[in-house]
């Protein structure tokens, strides 16, 4: 297994986890998360909290830091040959151990999965964690909308 996902973002104020699948090529070269820019994540939350797009990592942690937003990947390291998460599904795969990450983490009220993919492997890997899933803010996912991430958002912050 040689490619092994970023540390998850968090601290004991984090009120929601959302879970993605596996870095991106793009997002491991950028050596952060959502590092896409055609991926819509920085753009929703930005929207929501009605705030300016971030762009460094730094601006990235503090910002998801200061929304009580925890963000990590079910998978932890892959072999995976670049970015479809069809083809991760079929590769062997390790995973993170976010039922530790929960008890250390108590405030966190509501996981959010950012995609089919998390969300079929962290329900199947953790059959007692209630998992939510969200569409995947990918680029490939054509049918995006955003309103459903806001409405999940507005259930734990409004």
């Amino acid at each position: 297994m040689n490619k092994i996902c970023f540390d998850f973002v968090a601290d004991q104020n984090s009120q929601i986890l959302i879970l993605g699948s596996f870095p991106s090529e793009k997002s491991l070269k950028e050596n952060f998360y959502y590092g896409n820019k055609s991926n819509k994540f920085w753009k929703v939350l930005a929207e929501y909290f009605n705030e300016k797009l971030v762009q460094s990592i730094a601006e990235k942690k503090q910002f998801l830091l200061a929304h009580k937003i925890a963000i990590w990947d079910i998978v932890k390291s892959t072999n995976l040959i670049g970015s479809n998460d069809s083809a991760l599904q079929k590769e062997k795969f390790e995973i993170n151990d976010i039922a530790s990450f929960l008890r250390s983490h108590k405030n966190v009220r509501a996981v959010f999965c950012n995609g089919k993919t998390s969300h079929k492997i962290a329900s199947q890997a953790f059959s007692d964690i209630n998992f939510i899933y969200l569409p995947s803010t990918s680029p490939a996912n054509v049918s995006f909308s955003k309103q459903v991430w806001f409405d999940a958002l507005d259930s734990i912050f409004k």
